[in-house]
């Protein structure tokens, strides 16, 4: 890193901006094996906050390797660097006074231990999309599944590259039959109950 660079410290501040937004801000990081639901649930989750008035953004996996990480592979140091960056983008989203959304599989305990870090501790709720993997491969909405277990995908998480599953996430939405937009009503409520939201 760049040792001859100081931070410009702003008269604006987090707590000015998340008061004009009249909310606390903090990020929803939603992870869990592909398929498992993040994305649906964290869309669903937004339009609920949007109804409400909140100010809120949903840095998705998928999109992201679109743009900011469109030149990273899906080795395992590659995606340790596309969430070192989401965690980036996402704090400074929370210093914007903005609840931020993320869905991504991030499936190494410290890297998202890195992104916890980066925040205050009240600003980092970790959400585990606990589905089974029998589950996520049921429903297999991009076909991943079957092209990895034909060999055509290599790295892919829960086949040929680990998950490591949070052991003391703030909330574990363990699938049981439960719909995507009962898991949003969920987190909806554990924002209410932290005060994020009122």
């Amino acid at each position: 890193m760049e040792t001859n660079i100081v931070w410009h410290q702003h008269d604006v501040d987090k707590a000015r901006r998340a008061t004009a937004k009249g909310q606390k801000p903090c990020v929803l990081w939603l992870t869990g094996l592909s398929g498992s639901g993040k994305s649906t649930i964290a869309n669903l989750l937004e339009k609920k906050l949007a109804e409400h008035n909140k100010h809120t953004y949903l840095l998705d996996g998928d999109n992201v390797r679109h743009g900011l990480c469109g030149d990273l592979t899906f080795s395992d140091k590659d995606r340790v660097e596309n969430v070192r960056r989401v965690g980036e983008v996402a704090k400074l989203f929370v210093d914007a006074g903005i609840i931020v959304l993320t869905a991504f599989i991030s499936p190494f305990k410290s890297e998202r231990e890195f992104c916890r870090n980066l925040l205050e501790e009240h600003e980092f709720i970790e959400v585990f999309i606990d589905t089974p993997i029998e589950e996520c491969e049921k429903r297999d909405p991009k076909g991943l599944y079957q092209k990895a277990r034909q060999g055509e995908i290599k790295d892919f998480t829960g086949i040929d590259s680990p998950y490591e599953a949070p052991e003391s996430p703030e909330i574990a939405l363990t699938y049981t039959g439960q719909s995507a937009a009962e898991s949003a009503e969920q987190l909806f409520d554990l924002l209410t109950e932290k005060g994020i939201i009122d």
